[in-house]
């Protein structure tokens, strides 16, 4: 997934009238400024109670459910084999949110503050920040793209991560 393929989708989804933040892979590049490796898919947050509008937005664009794990998240697929990850998030007054987990009693928490801004070929983006994309990215094994990504934050941002 290319950035302009990132800004094509984000341009769909505002289209929708939808709130998202990137994050995973193309929002640590979003932080850093820069693409730093290939991306196979885009990881978004978005509000649940848009859901219905962005997926019919994004079915609209030839996309189409490729994995249910719902309520923690799930895929949409292009035929071009460009992926979008949607993790639903229930948002509170102070602006932090909750994200459901595959484990109902844990779910994972965004504080208010963790929301902020990066830039992806050239244009602002709304992400996570470098210590939410450590909590983001536990909870499972680590692949190459994400000890590099996690390599990348402690070298920019000074983060402790957890690999």
């Amino acid at each position: 997934m290319s950035a302009s393929d990132v800004l094509s989708v984000l341009s769909v989804v505002r289209e929708a009238g939808a709130d998202v933040v990137i994050a995973g892979g193309w929002g640590v590049d979003a932080l850093l400024g820069e693409e730093t490796r290939g991306h196979k898919d885009l990881d978004l947050l978005h509000r649940r109670e848009q859901e219905t509008a962005l997926v019919a937005a994004l079915t609209a664009a030839g996309y189409a459910q490729t994995l249910d794990w719902r309520p923690a998240r799930f895929v949409l697929s292009h035929q071009s084999g460009l992926e979008i990850d949607l993790h639903p998030l229930q948002f509170a007054p102070d602006g932090s949110a909750t994200q459901s987990s595959l484990d109902p009693g844990e779910p994972f928490r965004y504080p208010a503050d963790c929301f902020v801004t990066g830039t992806i070929g050239g244009t602002r983006v709304r992400c996570i920040s470098a210590q939410q994309q450590v909590e983001f990215h536990q909870g499972y094994d680590p692949g190459a793209a994400d000890l590099h990504d996690m390599a990348r934050l402690r070298r920019e941002f000074g983060v402790a991560t957890h690999f």
